[in-house]
């Protein structure tokens, strides 16, 4: 056993973990076993704190929730508007997830398995960004920056997917792109080409990247 040497309590360490292997594997073939060796714990502990790997489950989604709402509080200002709007910073639901996590954060990966389940952990969190992505397309329409189009709820849906696509196809972007579209480089390359299209279609020239003044 590998003592815990951080200011995280045995609990979170074995939830951190599970995630992790979650993340990487899945939740059908990770062992409890496999967590308890990884957080350096006896089987029976993880027993202890969670009753079983369901339990465990259960509180790693709650802890993903809450992280993702931490972090979605970003884009809730003035009705969401900050969601599509190029001059108010974070400008999309991966951009704020580049900025605030490390490149190799278990949290997207894990994203992508939890929002393909069927599970009450995926349709609260679809749901959530789903109102979010609605309420940025109102807050622009009402701004006069954005049309919500004949039928608002399936624009707003066509955003979300759009945006959602970084997590789900992350692996795949990587490879045709030569860049991981949710690091900071990627990002530079997928935002204004993404934004230049939602302000004026397909026809639309990004602008130039703004340049350092002295």
């Amino acid at each position: 056993m590998r003592s815990i040497r951080d200011d995280r309590t045995t609990r979170a360490v074995i939830r951190d973990e599970a995630l992790r292997l979650f993340a990487a594997g899945g939740t059908e073939t990770v062992t409890m076993r496999q967590i308890a060796t990884a957080a350096g714990v006896s089987p029976g502990l993880v027993m202890h704190h969670f009753g079983s790997k369901e339990g465990l489950r259960q509180e790693v989604d709650q802890y993903v929730l809450d992280v993702f709402e931490a972090m979605l509080g970003e884009l809730t200002g003035d009705g969401g508007a900050e969601l599509l709007d190029p001059g108010a910073g974070a400008s999309s639901l991966s951009e704020v997830f580049a900025r605030h996590l490390p490149t190799d954060s278990p949290l997207p990966g894990y994203l992508r398995r939890l929002l393909l389940s069927d599970t009450d952990a995926a349709r609260l969190l679809f749901r959530r960004l789903y109102d979010l992505s609605r309420d940025a397309l109102d807050g622009l329409a009402a701004a006069g920056l954005a049309s919500s189009g004949r039928d608002p709820a399936v624009r707003a849906a066509l955003l979300l997917s759009n945006d959602l696509a970084l997590f789900l196809l992350r692996d795949r972007l990587a490879e045709v792109l030569g860049t991981d579209p949710l690091s900071a480089d990627g990002m530079t390359r997928w935002a204004p080409e993404m934004l230049s299209i939602y302000a004026g279609g397909l026809s639309a020239v990004p602008p130039q990247p703004h340049e350092d003044t002295p």
